[in-house]
């Protein structure tokens, strides 16, 4: 049977070659993704590992939700670029920003790399941004030395029109390296410890106990002796009741196999390996584990998690976005949201700010989302917290007092104001005296008494 008939491709050439990504996942018995303990893994099977998808998507969904707006630097001073370019926000019709780049981040946590097909319309301005399956994506170096890729190993997309985002990639290499391929091993385990402790709870071939007898009892005597032992002991009421059993039968309680026991605990050994792999906090996985949850590692547990697994993500996406921009523009995600405390140690932390005189109330207002203020975008100073233009007061105040304590003693006036740079004194002139009243006259009708 010919290739192409088997996998049902009309446009199959039986000249050319068997691919990797025709085979990958396809379900036939030749798969290079199974590992040693048997089970396959691959880009879609990874994620029925329960702590893979734990951590791809606590990754994914917290990128995706960082504001992301264009800037650039005159004088060394960051400024909003305007106008912001739409597909920033709309990366293309029908989906948002956040899908976009939780796409990105699902491809670079699991594949080679992120690949997103740049459209451009007649003017050379980008109108979409859609990401590619990356499986069927694979980068090259054409014979000019130049980066290509070829789409189903056939079409050939010059790198002009495709934002190519590896997670990490060897020297000279122009494919990314995929976590898939690197620890398949460990995920295989994973994997096949997963499916064992499915198998050894499904209650196939676990039993409470076994009631043995010296005889040989048919099905029908089995059966009996099953219902009168559970009728007798079976239920919450019943479970601490005293057992009688007769002719030479004896209860034997089922123990777990001390193998099958080890096997569980390498399963939880395999979360964290996991875990480790993706640079996620366990605390983060919801693991329960003694020792790996406290109160007070937590809060610095979430910086680490922000500087060494977000950031580096973030900053490969950040320099792929940037390339798309003009001029000296670059693209900033806001990374601040994670990393502010609670309420009373982010309060505390701007009246630090305010007090230094770098943040201003409105500054403060627009972190937390605040309407701004009257008169607070005035920059405030420690002393008593009166605005910047009028630190001088203090200053000003004691020379005047040292001035007039100088002119009381004697000192001629405008050499002690000069002195201490304070200008001259003018006073207005005294006003004119009232006029004195006029004498009141005796009355001869009415003398005084």
């Amino acid at each position: 049977m010919a290739l192409g008939r088997m996998f049902k491709r009309d446009d199959y050439s039986e000249e050319r070659a068997l691919s990797y990504q025709q085979v990958w996942g396809s379900g036939g018995d030749w798969n290079p993704s199974t590992t040693w303990s048997g089970a396959s893994v691959s880009y879609d099977t990874a994620l029925q590992v329960s702590t893979v998808y734990a951590c791809v998507r606590l990754i994914s969904d917290t990128i995706s939700t960082f504001p992301a707006a264009p800037f650039y630097r005159k004088n060394g001073e960051r400024l909003p670029f305007n106008p912001k370019p739409a597909w920033i926000e709309q990366p293309d019709i029908g989906i948002t920003r956040a899908d976009h780049v939780q796409q990105i981040v699902f491809s670079m946590l699991l594949t080679h790399g992120a690949v997103v097909r740049i459209y451009r319309n007649g003017d050379g301005e980008i109108v979409a941004l859609i990401p590619l399956d990356p499986m069927r994506v694979e980068p090259q170096y054409n014979n000019q030395g130049q980066m290509e890729f070829l789409w189903d190993h056939q079409k050939v997309i010059p790198a002009r029109d495709i934002m190519y985002i590896p997670m990490m990639r060897r020297p000279g290499s122009a494919k990314g390296i995929s976590p898939l391929d690197e620890v398949k091993q460990t995920l295989g385990l994973a994997s096949a410890l997963d499916e064992f402790a499915s198998r050894f709870f499904s209650g196939g071939s676990n039993v409470g106990g076994v009631i043995e007898t010296p005889a040989l009892l048919s099905k029908e005597q089995a059966q009996q002796a099953k219902e009168a032992f559970e009728a007798s002991h079976k239920g919450r009421k019943k479970s601490h009741s005293v057992a009688v059993l007769g002719g030479g039968a004896k209860f034997v309680k089922a123990t777990v196999d001390p193998e099958q026991a080890q096997a569980l605990e390498s399963r939880r050994f395999s979360v964290e390996q996991i875990a480790s792999i993706f640079r996620v906090p366990l605390h983060m996985l919801q693991v329960a584990a003694p020792g790996v949850q406290s109160f007070a590692s937590n809060e610095e547990n979430a910086i680490e998690f922000s500087v060494y697994t977000l950031r580096p993500i973030v900053s490969k996406i950040e320099d792929a976005y940037t390339a798309l921009l003009p001029g000296g523009a670059f693209l900033k995600f806001n990374m601040d949201a994670i990393l502010r405390g609670d309420l009373s140690a982010r309060f505390a932390a701007y009246s630090t700010g305010i007090q230094g005189g770098f943040l201003n109330l409105n500054q403060i207002n627009r972190l937390e989302d605040w309407p701004a203020v009257d008169g607070g975008d005035v920059y405030r100073v420690p002393l008593a917290n009166v605005a910047l233009a009028a630190a001088d007061l203090t200053e000003t105040d004691m020379r005047v007092k040292m001035a007039t304590e100088l002119i009381a003693a004697g000192a001629d006036p405008a050499e002690t104001l000069a002195a201490f740079n304070l200008p001259p004194l003018t006073f207005a002139p005294p006003p004119d005296p009232a006029p004195a009243p006029a004498p009141v006259m005796p009355d001869p009708m009415n003398p005084a008494p």
